[in-house]
């Protein structure tokens, strides 16, 4: 039997959906009855547990042979390290309790590094604490992701615009798919490495301005791709309506990529094939 967590997320249900069809027992977690309500009618059991309960956490793992989990990153919180911090605790706590032989969690490119990437951090505090556990722990090690452009797709329909937050919109990064990230992690939930691993998802090579105008022309809609300054990112990010520390993080996290320190580093890799063009109309729906 396989927990995941985070089944409602663009990742998560790409890794639920593997194991369900394989006619495997596998239990979801979820925040809201709703939810639960429709991975049931799908055949998976599914559980409203919060992942910083370590006691129902610890609960919903009982018995099972995988777990997948990830790490939420929440806007809203006051203090970004002291939430990833509670949510390490409780999963790595649960974990412990009930002894589970193997975890799969989604983690990043850059997540080796203790400091100095932003978010990624908590990610790295979140690998650390999964292999103090004695688990055997496959950490899936994503890079740029094809669907973040559709994070600021309301502001490109409105403006015309997609800012980038580098010093070029021009360089070629790896750019995976979600459900090529998914398939990944679900295959390492069902077969388990001998020992702990960190594993590089690589997707096919797409510079951001390559990838906005395809959107563009999907959307039929002409989309500028201007790079921003890296002293106006700050700011940028203020009028979008981040929150300062917020904004400090993804400031850092932005200069970390630019510094090279997001490039794979995991102990092997795995090469996906989805390309943005067999992805688009996934990109325009989310």
């Amino acid at each position: 039997m396989y927990v995941i967590a985070g089944a409602t997320g663009r990742i998560g249900s790409a890794t639920t959906r593997s194991p369900l069809a394989a006619g495997a027992e596998v239990r979801v977690l979820v925040r809201r009855p709703a939810d639960a309500e429709r991975w049931a009618a799908q055949g998976a059991e599914a559980r409203v547990v919060a992942l910083n309960d370590r006691s129902a956490l610890g609960g919903a793992l009982e018995g099972c042979a995988g777990f997948f989990v990830l790490l939420p990153f929440d806007l809203t919180v006051e203090d970004l390290d002291a939430h990833a911090d509670a949510l390490v605790t409780s999963i790595a706590g649960a974990v412990a309790d009930q002894r589970v032989p193997h975890v799969v969690t989604l983690s990043s490119g850059g997540a080796d590094p203790a400091r100095g990437t932003g978010p990624i951090t908590g990610l790295h505090r979140l690998e650390q604490a999964l292999l103090s556990t004695g688990t055997t722990l496959t950490a899936v090690r994503s890079g740029h992701s094809q669907e973040k452009v559709a994070d600021v797709i309301g502001i490109a329909r409105a403006s015309s615009v997609h800012p980038v937050f580098a010093a070029s919109a021009d360089i070629p990064h790896p750019m995976a798919a979600t459900q090529g990230v998914g398939a990944v992690a679900a295959q390492a939930l069902q077969s388990p490495p001998a020992s702990s691993e960190a594993g590089d998802v690589i997707g096919p090579t797409y510079s951001e301005r390559a990838v906005v105008l395809l959107r563009g022309g999907a959307l039929r809609k002409e989309l500028h791709v201007p790079p921003l300054p890296k002293d106006t990112w700050e700011g940028a990010l203020a009028d979008a309506g981040f929150r300062t520390h917020i904004a400090e993080s993804l400031v850092e996290l932005y200069r970390a990529d630019k510094r090279g320190l997001l490039a794979p580093r995991g102990d092997r890799s795995v090469r996906v094939h989805t390309g943005v063009e067999a992805n688009l109309d996934r990109l325009l729906a989310s």
